[in-house]
């Protein structure tokens, strides 16, 4: 086989190494240096121009792009700061799969331990968005009955949901680098990659929409909202039907069903103004305690405009495949 001079160079693909090759869709073929099969990529980190916020931001970077080995390095003859060595183990509890595995006063490695071929994408998506779906209904709880419990409960998943978002980018980033791990993580090719980041960010934000209804319900007097029971009564309603909006999104994106997709932008459209609607038949209540209905209203309200975003990323991933709607030639 004969292969482009620089890509050779560039990966140092020699005369009788072996490579790999993969057929993939709408007739294109894959070579792959045998240095992309391997699974111990490593990184060092110089910790010394960094500070612990940024060292930390580092790791979850070299963690992201898939680094099976971290090193953190202090230069020679010095040993790593306090502060470093406690961002090293904030990030170790913070990323899915990783682990301490030798310390040293100049020096700390860290493994993750994460095997793609245990996760797939789709199944990935669907546990980050049925998280963001048990915080935003425990937040909803606990303001309807003035629950503090079930509040905090719904800020101790965020840390969950923060380690399937980042998880997800860590499989997304080495699928793409290699696409013999698109196959593992339940992947025909590579194709979807893009639209998954896309749609992992948009769920990582709906988590923190419910975050931030959670928050409301800890931090308020009472831990409730001042309104009436026919009010509350049309919020929880109303997070019900974005719960449903955002499943089904997530449902057309891993299914590739077209039909669904429309049925989302549908919904989305049915739902009106819901925000306006329930704040315009509001009592008169003081600025403070309107103002945190409204934050409310808000969150429910953007949670569902990420719903309609992954319908829309959800129809392309359909419309890129044959079926009753589309022969593609």
């Amino acid at each position: 086989m004969t292969l482009p001079a620089e890509w050779a160079q560039k990966h140092s693909v020699e005369k009788a190494d072996e490579v790999s090759l993969r057929m993939g869709g709408k007739g294109t073929l894959t070579v792959m240096p045998e240095s992309v099969q391997g699974e111990e990529a490593e990184a060092a980190i110089h910790a010394e121009n960094l500070d612990a916020d940024a060292l930390e931001r580092a790791i979850l970077s070299q963690y992201v792009l898939g680094r099976r080995i971290i090193h953190i390095e202090s230069p020679a003859g010095e040993t790593l700061d306090s502060a470093h060595i406690n961002a090293v183990y904030n990030a170790e509890t913070q990323l899915m799969g990783l682990g301490v595995v030798e310390e040293t006063p100049e020096s700390i490695a860290i493994r993750c331990s994460v095997d793609p071929e245990d996760f797939t994408l789709d199944n990935l998506l669907e546990r980050l968005e049925s998280t963001g779906a048990t915080m935003r209904n425990e937040g909803i709880k606990a303001l309807a009955h003035g629950n503090p419990d079930l509040a905090q409960r719904a800020l101790n998943r965020e840390r969950q949901a923060n380690k399937i978002f980042v998880l997800l980018l860590r499989l997304i980033f080495t699928s793409y680098q290699n696409p013999n791990l698109a196959r593992a993580v339940g992947l025909d090719d590579g194709f979807p990659l893009i639209g998954y980041r896309s749609i992992a960010k948009n769920l990582e934000l709906t988590a923190d929409n419910a975050e931030d209804i959670a928050e409301i319900a800890l931090e308020t007097e009472g831990h409730t909202l001042n309104v009436d029971d026919s009010t509350m009564r049309r919020i929880r309603e109303f997070t019900d039907d974005v719960g449903e909006l955002s499943e089904l999104a997530v449902e057309a994106a891993v299914e590739r069903d077209y039909d669904l997709a429309i049925e989302v932008r549908e919904q989305f459209q049915a739902f009106g103004d819901r925000e306006t609607d329930i704040l315009d038949e509001l009592d008169e209540l003081p600025n403070d305690e309107l103002l945190r209905v409204r934050e409310v209203l808000v969150s429910l309200q953007q949670t569902t405009e990420y719903a309609v975003r992954n319908a829309e990323i959800a129809t392309n991933l359909a419309l890129n495949e044959e079926s009753e709607h589309t022969t593609i030639q």
